[in-house]
């Protein structure tokens, strides 16, 4: 992996045996592309045993939205808000299929239906059902990025614009999930007390 161009592979291996090369190499996929001094940091704390807990005192707040039910109204206080002239949107719901494919976390697409002599667009949002245990700003994150792809189909300086406005700290945030989702592989759903001290710049070159 390009990512890890330069970091000895022993580096990555765990003493103890419990963690191999090959299952963190694995979980850090979604970290790839960033620089070796953040991967640097974030296996530390895979060693140390400690990333989950980490995220957990930057993002201590659960949020309640369980259901398709409660995340369409999730979704639609959000986009009442921020995109009342979007169009509208005709089914959101939770996919457990969305994370296997792709890793894809979340989708927006546009379904042509025929009604009468109209070709219609009917748009959906499905977002990964790994989401319903998320921190609450990472569920709202991965909500703002789809709803901004309604009104921006590519991820421009225009799109990162609008997720900006929605979410001021979309960016950290987006990283942060990052680590979570590490975070969930090497370590279990854990929870318990740490503080993060990794932070990145995790816009897309486009929009620096």
């Amino acid at each position: 992996m390009q990512a890890f161009k330069g970091v000895a592979r022993s580096n990555f291996n765990r003493t103890d045996g419990r963690l191999g090369y090959d299952r963190t190499m694995s979980a850090l996929r979604y970290l790839s592309g960033y620089p070796p001094d953040i991967l640097h940091q974030v296996h530390r704390l895979i060693e140390e045993g400690r990333l989950h807990a980490t995220l957990a005192q930057r993002h201590p707040d659960r949020h309640s939205v369980r259901n398709d039910r409660m995340l369409l109204d999730f979704v639609g206080e959000l986009k009442a808000r921020y995109l009342k002239s979007a169009p509208p949107l005709a089914k959101v719901l939770y996919d457990n299929r969305l994370q296997a494919v792709r890793q894809a976390l979340g989708t927006h697409t546009a379904v042509s239906r025929v009604q009468g002599n109209q070709l219609k667009a009917k748009r959906e949002i499905r977002i990964a059902s790994v989401f319903k245990d998320a921190p609450a700003s990472m569920l709202r994150m991965i909500v703002v990025h789809e709803l901004a792809h309604l009104r921006e189909p590519d991820h421009s300086k225009e799109f990162y614009a609008l997720c900006r406005h929605m979410q001021p700290d979309y960016h950290q945030v987006e990283f942060d999930t990052r680590l979570w989702l590490t975070a969930l592989e090497v370590e279990g759903d854990a929870a318990s007390g740490g503080r993060s001290t990794i932070s990145a710049d995790v816009r897309t070159p486009e929009d620096r």
